[in-house]
């Protein structure tokens, strides 16, 4: 059993008890941004119509597109941040495997220098 004070015995926000608010990325930010744009929605609806239950639906409507666009667009972010983070490791780790060796492609291009001087 874990106790307090030990890693891992912090307790995470389940959102409906499936959504793990913390800890996958997207989802604090997602869900904050939807339920403003419902709050928005459904009060520019009401104040427009003063019809309530009309009003809810369309507050439903924008938090799920609001929460929805917002997820997408994050994780869209997220992936490509992520696939710029592999390319700049994958060269990093050939420029020091290749540095000094014949295959150093910055050798090639001094040395094709030095020729043409």
């Amino acid at each position: 059993m874990a106790r307090e004070g030990e890693p891992g015995s912090e307790k995470t926000f389940k959102l409906l008890g499936i959504l793990d608010v913390q800890n996958i990325p997207c989802s604090r930010e997602s869900i904050l941004y939807g339920s403003l744009g419902s709050l928005a929605v459904g009060l520019g609806h009401f104040l427009a119509t003063s019809r309530v239950r009309r009003s809810f639906d369309f507050g439903m409507g924008g938090f799920v597109l609001t929460t929805l666009g917002c997820w997408i667009y994050c994780r869209y972010n997220h992936a490509k941040l992520r696939i710029q983070q592999r390319i700049i490791q994958e060269g990093m780790r050939n420029k020091l495997l290749y540095e000094g060796s014949e295959f150093d492609p910055e050798r090639k291009q001094n040395s094709n220098l030095e020729n043409n001087s």
